[in-house]
C-alpha cells in the first residue's frame, strides 16, 4: 500500500508541475504511430530531454492528466517487476474517468527494473499504443531495449547535439548575411570542434568541461564494458580503447592491434578484440563507417572507418587529436550525415583514391562528398578532387561536395562539377 501512495504522489505531482524546461532538439519523434517509441544513444546525449520535450509538446493538445511520466532513476521508484502493475493501478484510482487507451505513457530510463520488457509488452497488448521509453546503462544497453520489445517498437537514435543544435542551445542566431552573425558562428564551430556536443558541457567552466567528460567516458569504460560484459583483461581493452579512439577517421585494423598487444607481451585472442570492437558499437562509444561494395557480404566483411560518438569526449581523454582540426571536421560531418542517412552512409576507396563519403538510397548512389579542413594547399586540393571525381564518375553522379572550414569555391573538373563549402554553410 505505501508503494502505491507513493506512486500516487510522484503521478500527481508531475500533474501539477509546470512545463519542462529544455531546448528544443532537431528529433521529433512521433506520437502517432501505433508502436513503442525507443530512443537509444550513449549515456548523457540528451535522450530524457527529448522525452521532455515530446511532453512538452503533447500538453498543448492532450490534457496533462492523460499523460504518465516516469523516471526509473528516482530512488522512489524501488519496483520489482512483479510490483509494476502498481504504476497502472494508482493511475487509475487517480484519474477513474480516463480511458487508458488514449492516454500517454513515458518511462525513463526503465531497464532499472528487471523484467520490464514483458509488462511494456503488456502494457502494449492490452492497454494502450501511446509508449514512449529510453534506457542505457551496464544492466541492459540501450540497443538491446528495442530487441527486448520484439517488433512492437520503432527505435529512434540519439546524439550529442548537432552544429546547428549547439547554436541553437547558445543562443546564436544564425544569418549568413551579417557579419556579426557569421563572427558568432565561426567562433562557435571552433569551440564545438574542441568540446563537441554534449548538452551538459556547453555552459560549463572550462576546468569542468574536461573532468565532466572524463567522468562520461570512465563510466563507459568502466560499467557499460568492463562491467556489461566481464572483461577482466582491462590493460588489453584500456590498450584497445587507446587505438580505436587514436583511430578516429581513420581504417581500423584489428589484425595490427593484435600484433601490437602481442610485441608489448599482453596475450589475447584476435576473435577477443572483434568483440571488443561490437561492445564499443553497442554502448555508442564509437562507430564503424563501411568501405562501399556492391556485395553485400563485402560491406559487412571489409574494411572499415572509426570515428567517435563525440569529438569532445576524445579531446577530453589522454586519447586527443585537438591538434588535429581536420580531423574533428571530418568526425563532425561523419556525425551529421549518419542522422541524417543512419545505414546508407559509406565511404569508397579504390587503390590510390579515396571519397570519405557516399549516401545509398533507394538502391542507388545519390551524393559523394569529401573532407578538407584547408584546400588552399595544391596537393591536397588535387588529392580530394581525384577521390571524389573518382567517385562521381563511378556512380554517374553529375556534381560532388568538398566540406571545408572556411574555403569556399566552385571547380568544374573532368566534367564533375564541385562545390566547396564551408561546414557552418554546409549544415
Amino acid at each position: 500500500m505505501k508503494k502505491k501512495e507513493q506512486l500516487k504522489q510522484i503521478i500527481r505531482d508531475f500533474h501539477l508541475s509546470g512545463y519542462f524546461d529544455v531546448k528544443p532538439r532537431t528529433l521529433k519523434p512521433p506520437f502517432d504511430t501505433k508502436k513503442i517509441i525507443t530512443l537509444i544513444g550513449v549515456r548523457r546525449c540528451g535522450k530524457t530531454s527529448i522525452l521532455y520535450e515530446m511532453i512538452n509538446r503533447l500538453t498543448h493538445s492532450v490534457d496533462k492528466t492523460k499523460i504518465l511520466f516516469l523516471n526509473f532513476e528516482d530512488e522512489r521508484l524501488e519496483l520489482s517487476v512483479d510490483e509494476l502493475d502498481l504504476i497502472i493501478q494508482s493511475f487509475m484510482e487517480l484519474y477513474p474517468e480516463q480511458n487508458l487507451s488514449e492516454c500517454y505513457f513515458f518511462f525513463d530510463e526503465i531497464q532499472n527494473i528487471n523484467g520490464w520488457e514483458k509488462f511494456v509488452r503488456r502494457l502494449y497488448d492490452t492497454v494502450t499504443k501511446n509508449i514512449f521509453i529510453t534506457g542505457s546503462n551496464s544492466k541492459l544497453l540501450s540497443s538491446e531495449i528495442a530487441t527486448s520489445l520484439r517488433g512492437r517498437t520503432l527505435v529512434f537514435e540519439v546524439f550529442p547535439l548537432s552544429f546547428s543544435e549547439y547554436l541553437s542551445f547558445k543562443d546564436i542566431k544564425v544569418d549568413l548575411h551579417s557579419s556579426k552573425s557569421l563572427a558568432y558562428i565561426k567562433n562557435a564551430l571552433g569551440l564545438f570542434l574542441k568540446d563537441g556536443g554534449f548538452p551538459e558541457t556547453l555552459f560549463l567552466e572550462e576546468r569542468y568541461k574536461n573532468q565532466t567528460l572524463q567522468e562520461y567516458f570512465n563510466v563507459l569504460v568502466y560499467r557499460d564494458l568492463a562491467e556489461r560484459y566481464a572483461i577482466t583483461n582491462t590493460v588489453a581493452l584500456k590498450f584497445f580503447l587507446k587505438r580505436v579512439i587514436a583511430s578516429s577517421t581513420k581504417q581500423i585494423s584489428i589484425n595490427k592491434i593484435y600484433n601490437e598487444l602481442k610485441s608489448s607481451g599482453i596475450k589475447i585472442g584476435k576473435n577477443t578484440l572483434y568483440d571488443f570492437l561490437e561492445y564499443v558499437q553497442n554502448i555508442y562509444l564509437a562507430l564503424t563507417l563501411h568501405r562501399y561494395d556492391g556485395s553485400l557480404v563485402n560491406k559487412e566483411l571489409g574494411e572499415k572507418k572509426i570515428y567517435s560518438i563525440d569529438i569532445g569526449l576524445n579531446n577530453a581523454t589522454e586519447f586527443k587529436f585537438s591538434d588535429n582540426i581536420g580531423k574533428s571536421l571530418e568526425n563532425a560531418v561523419f556525425l551529421e550525415l549518419k542522422r541524417r542517412y543512419a545505414d546508407g552512409l559509406f565511404y569508397y576507396r579504390e587503390q590510390s583514391s579515396e571519397c570519405d563519403f557516399i549516401i545509398h538510397e533507394n538502391n542507388s548512389i545519390k551524393q559523394a562528398i569529401q573532407v578538407s579542413y584547408d584546400i588552399s594547399d595544391e596537393d591536397t586540393k588535387i588529392r580530394e578532387i581525384k577521390g571524389l571525381v573518382e567517385a562521381c564518375k563511378l556512380f554517374n553522379l553529375k556534381s560532388g561536395i568538398i566540406i571545408t572550414l572556411d574555403s569556399e569555391d566552385e571547380i568544374v573538373h573532368s566534367d564533375i562539377e564541385i562545390k566547396c563549402v564551408p561546414f557552418y554553410k554546409w549544415i
